[in-house]
């Protein structure tokens, strides 16, 4: 008896730092870099609000391996920041219930194979016990010693990923030419049109969220200039 009245007191006081529990969720899930050497690339960071108040973040760190030969930005819709001198000025505001999309990671992924991955930890700066991390890891290639069986007329598309994918799904691509009009439809199993999407030629990054979807599987198919490519599967998982 002793030990419960014991154990419902500390559940008591430790009420109010359970009630500050991370209120901040990274929606984009497996943030990873891969493609050639001296290639650069831009992955959407979408992240939700889940508290009632508005909050500011603050960059505190990025741990991690980054490699001499690569460098991270941090981009808040125009605003680029480079995390290793500007940790001070690199600030976020989320409105109560808010889902932000217009944070981004550009990364060059430099002059040498490599592999590695990093994260960055974001404060609350009024509350340091309210903390969210972005995870993200890359890898470097040597285009000479690979054969990329994704590397179309007008577009170098990449598969997609994760897959199974359970809220975000993605895709890297990059126009040879682009003046090309290229897109991605989404359908279901049985050939019922989902979504569909227009590939942005000054981007390199589609991501599409998933969450609402019913699991099972899908099929995604390329469309350069209203012809039919490529279809391949996505899978999706709650």
């Amino acid at each position: 008896m002793k030990r419960f009245l014991l154990f419902f007191a500390w559940l008591w006081l430790m009420a109010p730092i359970f009630a500050e529990a991370q209120q901040v969720r990274v929606l984009s899930e497996d943030v990873e870099f891969k493609g050639d050497l001296g290639a650069t690339q831009r992955k959407t960071i979408i992240l939700q609000n889940e508290a009632d108040q508005s909050k500011t973040y603050i960059l505190k760190n990025i741990n991690g391996n980054v490699g001499s030969s690569q460098k991270v930005k941090i981009c808040i819709g125009e605003q680029c920041f480079d995390p290793k001198k500007d940790l001070a000025k690199i600030k976020l505001q989320l409105g109560a219930s808010e889902i932000l999309t217009d944070m981004y990671l550009d990364f060059e992924l430099g002059i040498a194979e490599a592999r590695g991955s990093f994260d960055l930890t974001f404060v609350n700066e009024n509350n340091l016990r309210d903390v969210f991390v972005v995870e993200a890891r890359y890898e470097v290639d040597d285009p000479s010693l690979k054969v990329d069986e994704f590397d179309y007329k007008d577009i170098v598309l990449s598969d997609v990923y994760p897959n199974p994918s359970v809220r975000i799904a993605q895709f890297d691509y990059e126009f040879k030419n682009k003046s090309a009009k290229a897109r991605i439809a989404i359908n279901s199993f049985i050939g019922n049109p989902v979504a569909e999407y227009e590939l942005d030629p000054e981007r390199s990054t589609l991501a599409i969220p998933v969450a609402d979807y019913n699991p099972g599987i899908y099929f995604y198919t390329l469309f350069l200039d209203n012809q039919n490519i490529v279809t391949k599967k996505l899978v999706v998982k709650k």
